[in-house]
């Protein structure tokens, strides 16, 4: 399994714009379809986009389609989630998680057996 380290995220006001970087170590990377999950207090872990292995499947929850743009780079072990026109709604700690089981268009976490330590975004009003 791959070693995960998300980072870039921090206090934004509504409207503006982060970008999430997540780190893999192993030499397998490139062959694990890919997530970033978020949780808010008190609600549970929930997808927030997924990309397929070599990148040319995504997958882009409701609550962030049109806003949200995740890529891969695998070349650099690396994932993002490009966050556009945030809202306070989506303050939560934000993961990434490489999918362990099953085949694609799996949104449950629990598919997802590697998991980074988490980075928290807070969306100001």
């Amino acid at each position: 399994q791959v070693q995960l380290v998300e980072s870039g995220g921090g206090l934004v006001q509504a409207g503006g714009s982060l970008r999430l970087s997540c780190a893999a170590s192993g030499r397998t990377f490139s062959s694990y379809t890919m997530g970033w999950f978020r949780q808010a207090p008190g609600k549970e872990r929930e997808v927030v986009a997924r990309i397929s292995a070599r990148g040319l499947w995504t997958y882009t929850a409701d609550s962030a389609k049109g806003r949200f743009t995740i890529s891969r780079d695998n070349a650099k072990n690396t994932v993002y989630l490009q966050m556009n026109s945030l809202k306070p709604e989506d303050t939560a700690v934000y993961y990434c998680a490489a999918q362990t089981r099953g085949a694609w268009g799996l949104n449950d976490p629990k598919n997802f057996g590697s998991w980074g330590q988490g980075t928290q975004v807070t969306v100001s009003s």
